[in-house]
């Protein structure tokens, strides 16, 4: 909680006054500028949301309430419960608002933002007045405008959040169970995440069915002769490549398609050199006098980039910084709200009237009057709909403070940013950059009669204008035709003059698949298609990555093969869900809902029940399912002959048994590497996997007690060993859904009866001392046989000796102790056992291991900061602090900001929880659609 004695100048009620905002951090710098009376403090972001199912009150599971805490049968009224981390905070909110007079809801102004304040108003349940108010940044000005435009909450952003909340939900918890079913365990099926995966997922499949073209050319180096018009350029060199042949144009990568074939545009109006054509043409061409056919002058001009919107800022941050949209977007949050820049998620590219001068007369200041054009430029929304817009992203204040007055007040990563936001900002508003564009075109005839056509083009900045200030990036595989000729000073030539060409050489090129996407790129598709909000693209980046659906290599986005079954699986029985158009076009309706042209109930109706013009629910779609094969859903061709198949434990090859084999037999197969990209995965590639792999299994004898056979495998964690039960036979599967009794719908209709499930085989992992070419069916069957029971303690509570993860240990209850070998799993006596329960238990296995990395003292609690490597995996801590490394982040690619920011995230959540929510919560209550706004 925060006051302050500075004043800021405004017309308010009298008396005490309570402001919740989101973060401590921004209560601080709100504080900061109000005066006497004021008290600021935080929610520490959202305080309630929907509960799991598993989370609901006894009570409440069985009822309407109990498949999505979202009751679908009456107007889709959600269910909230207090975060329990959050009850603490609430109590003290609720006391603050006992001894204030009114009350300030300063969220954030977006939807989200608009949500946060609707839930602390549906919690608190003020007896005050209550104002809305918002902040697009946190200075003096910024606070009083805000104070200025005091408003009332409005019902329709919070109707689009909500439905948003809901759809989601309803969206993950109908699709993700078929996943787990068909796929594994542990996947989801967000909304806007399996669009942005099907995207990562689509650029692989066309990188995997690429066909490289060659094509050849011919380059030189020119050096004009003597008798040239410009003396000066006598003598001078310069480089060129062949452009025609005869008059044809030769053709370059853009003229081929992805399967290595000539566009069926460019017909017979290009010409295809191969080697020897482009050889001898080369040879032709030795000794030859070139002469200038053409000289072409053309004024360049190029303007500013438009002033960062949420997207572009994540684009550049990548593209520039090197930082991933969620790290961009955590060190813009903590730049808003410590007052340095304006509010961070926003569509609009236009600047308040204020952030003009300040821009025009910083740029006037620091790079001369000319850089600085006579009238202001205005840059149109890049969207039509644009939602969340109030400002583009731009330095604080109505005068700029430049990056060098502020980098001992920052850290690295928030000074690196605001410098780029500082950098584009002013920029916006500098004059164009120009120059002029020199085009040289000659010719020769070559030896064989064939005439060469060459050109070679220079561009050069005689003003840089905004270039003095900031350049924008491009994404890798980007076609930028300009950038061999930027900068490059051609000699002053004339129609007529002559060259001389040595050497004259044949150059060979190769077409190149599309560029995966990059963080940047997919965010700018995402954008381009409209799918998603730009406030939504990095959670939506760093899910798909956190589920396993896609790894970065190096900036490259790399699809898992258990993305390519997830999204096949979508795309054949939920294909409008991903589909680009339809995904955008639910967007532009919750923009209708957050205008008040469209109502929510009515929305999630038809979205979830169907529409009477015949349009499906999605509950509709996922009762009527039919079979779906998970086999066919987790095979992927590769050859005629070889077939990947997504397993529980990761992708192998399998290859069909031949003709002779005996039956069940298992099918040849061979892991797949990790760290194989799925367009690396050539059939050549697949067979030397086969040739290297070691025998897929090895028929150890039969179990003399079931007759079933016993095999040794190689598995994906290591060599084991297991049972294999016959496959039940079509005659036993339809007899045993026969027998069960038939189920059915609410509406009456009968559910489809579940195949049984099959019977789950002994397995045990070999021990460090066994070999998988040498182990006995008598140490399978012992290995199969664990845990072992040793006997029981005076209590009667029962021992065990098993092999774990990490050892071999026993257990007696929740207590375990290790042991010193595997073999002693079989040999260990009670007595045994019971001697090392009378001993003091020890902590840890050994030494402990030296840290992955060191960082310096955390900002926060003055600890040094260190990554570990845990039980889980790697980890941060501060001695006081823990969390987990991100999957997909190299420890040791961690930043000292990033580790700090980990650590500040992780305690702003609170500690976590067991169990969750048991009492009942408030209900929602219906919006008030009657409630007048104010405009701001």
């Amino acid at each position: 909680m925060s006051t302050s004695s500075a004043s800021v100048t405004s017309t308010v009620p009298e008396g005490k006054k309570l402001v919740i905002v989101e973060s401590p951090a921004k209560s601080k710098s709100i504080a900061k500028y109000l005066g006497d009376g004021w008290v600021v403090d935080s929610s520490v972001g959202h305080i309630r949301d929907l509960p799991k199912p598993s989370d609901l009150p006894a009570d409440m599971k069985k009822g309407p309430f109990g498949k999505f805490a979202v009751d679908t049968e009456h107007g889709f009224e959600p269910y909230y419960v207090v975060y329990p981390d959050k009850k603490k905070k609430v109590t003290e909110l609720k006391r603050a608002l006992k001894d204030a007079d009114a009350l300030y809801l300063a969220t954030d102004a977006d939807r989200e933002g608009e949500a946060i304040a609707w839930h602390l108003l549906q919690t608190l349940k003020p007896k005050v007045p209550v104002y809305r108010m918002t902040f697009g940044e946190i200075t003096k000005e910024g606070i009083a405008r805000g104070l200025e435009n005091i408003r009332e909450l409005d019902t329709a952003l919070v109707d689009a959040q909500e439905t948003r909340r809901i759809l989601d939900r309803l969206f993950g918890y109908e699709l993700s169970p078929v996943l787990w079913r068909k796929v594994s365990r542990g996947l989801s099926a967000g909304r806007v995440q399996s669009v942005a995966t099907r995207l990562v997922v689509e650029r692989e499949r066309e990188r995997m069915a690429f066909v490289a073209a060659q094509y050849w050319g011919v380059e030189g180096t020119f050096t004009v002769n003597e008798g040239a018009v410009s003396s000066g350029a006598v003598g001078s060199s310069f480089t060129a490549r062949l452009s025609t042949v005869d008059g044809v144009r030769v053709a370059t990568g853009r003229d081929f398609d992805d399967a290595g074939q000539l566009k069926a545009s460019a017909g017979k109006k290009v010409a295809h050199l191969d080697e020897a054509a482009a050889g001898s043409l080369a040879q032709g061409l030795t000794g030859a006098s070139f002469t200038v056919d053409a000289v072409e002058d053309k004024p360049y001009t190029r303007r500013p980039a438009a002033p960062f919107t949420t997207s572009t800022l994540q684009q550049e941050a990548s593209r520039k910084l090197r930082m991933s949209s969620r790290v961009s977007m955590q060190v813009a949050q903590r730049l808003y709200e410590n007052g340095y820049i304006t509010y961070m998620r926003t569509d609009s590219v236009n600047l308040s009237q204020e952030a003009v001068n300040a821009a025009r007369t910083q740029a006037t200041e620091l790079y001369g009057a000319a850089s600085v054009p006579e009238k202001p430029r205005a840059y149109a929304k890049r969207s039509e709909s644009a939602q969340e817009a109030h400002e583009a992203i731009r330095p604080a204040g109505d005068s700029f403070r430049t990056p060098a007055q502020v980098k001992d007040e920052l850290r690295p990563d928030e000074f690196r940013l605001y410098e780029l936001i500082w950098k584009r900002t002013v920029a916006s508003q500098m004059a164009d950059a120009k120059g002029y564009t020199a085009t040289l075109r000659f010719s020769a005839a070559a030896a064989d009669g064939r005439v060469a056509g060459f050109s070679a083009s220079g561009t050069v900045i005689t003003f840089k204008g905004f270039l003095d200030a900031y350049e924008e990036g491009k994404d890798a595989g980007a076609e930028d035709e300009s950038k061999d000729s930027m900068g490059r000073r051609l000699p002053e030539l004339s129609q007529g003059d002559t060259l001389t060409g040595d050497p004259v050489e044949p150059t060979g090129h190769e077409t190149t698949p599309p560029a995966r996407y990059t963080e940047a790129s997919i965010v700018a598709e995402l954008e381009r298609r409209e799918i998603g909000r730009p406030s939504t693209y990095a959670p939506t980046i760093s899910t798909i990555m956190d589920r396993g659906y896609v790894t970065k290599r190096g900036n490259a986005l790399v699809p898992s093969w258990t993305a390519f079954s997830v999204i096949g699986l979508l795309e054949d029985y939920f294909g409008q869900y991903v589909d680009y158009d339809f995904t955008a076009r639910m967007e532009d309706d919750l923009d209708r809902i957050a205008a008040g042209e469209l109502a929510r109930d009515a929305w999630l109706q038809t979205f979830y029940f169907g529409a009477e013009d015949g349009d499906e629910g999605l509950r509709n779609i996922v009762e009527n399912l039919g079979d779906i094969d998970a086999r066919a859903v987790n095979s992927l061709p590769i050859t005629d002959e070889i077939t990947l198949r997504v397993g529980q434990y990761g992708p192998y090859l399998e290859k069909p048994l031949p003709a002779d084999a005996e039956a069940g037999t298992t099918p040849p197969r061979a892991n797949v590497p990790e760290d194989l990209a799925p367009d690396e995965l050539t059939a050549a590639k697949a067979e030397e996997l086969f040739a290297t792999a070691k025998p897929s299994e090895r028929l150890l004898g039969q179990d003399p007690e079931t007759g079933r056979d016993i095999v040794a495998k190689d598995g994906r964690y290591g060599p084991y060993v297991t049972e294999v039960i016959p496959e039940m036979t079509e005659e036993q599967v339809q007899a045993w859904m026969d027998a069960q009794p038939t189920e059915y719908y609410k509406n009456g209709r009968p559910k489809p009866k579940k195949k049984p499930k099959k019977e789950k085989p002994r397995t045990g992992s070999l021990f460090t001392s066994m070999d998988l070419d040498t182990v006995t069916l008598e140490q399978a069957l012992q290995l199969m046989s664990l845990p072992r029971v040793v006997g029981a303690d005076a209590e009667g509570e029962q021992i065990t000796a098993q092999n774990g993860r990490f050892g071999p240990y026993l257990k007696k209850g929740t207590d375990s102790r290790s042991l010193q070998s595997e073999e002693q799993i079989f040999s260990i006596t009670l007595e045994e056992a019971l001697e090392i329960y009378a001993q003091p238990k020890q902590r840890g296995r050994g030494a402990a291991k030296p840290p992955l990395a060191e960082f310096g003292e955390d900002p926060v609690s003055g600890k040094k900061v260190v990554v570990k490597d845990g039980r889980f995996g790697p980890y941060v801590t501060d001695g006081q602090t823990n969390i987990t490394v991100p999957r997909g982040k190299d420890p040791a690619q961690l930043t000292a900001e990033e580790a700090y920011q980990l650590l500040a995230d992780k305690r702003a959540k609170g500690p976590a929880t067991r169990g969750g929510a048991k009492k009942p919560a408030a209900r929602r209550a219906p919006a008030k659609k009657t409630t007048t706004r104010k405009k701001a």
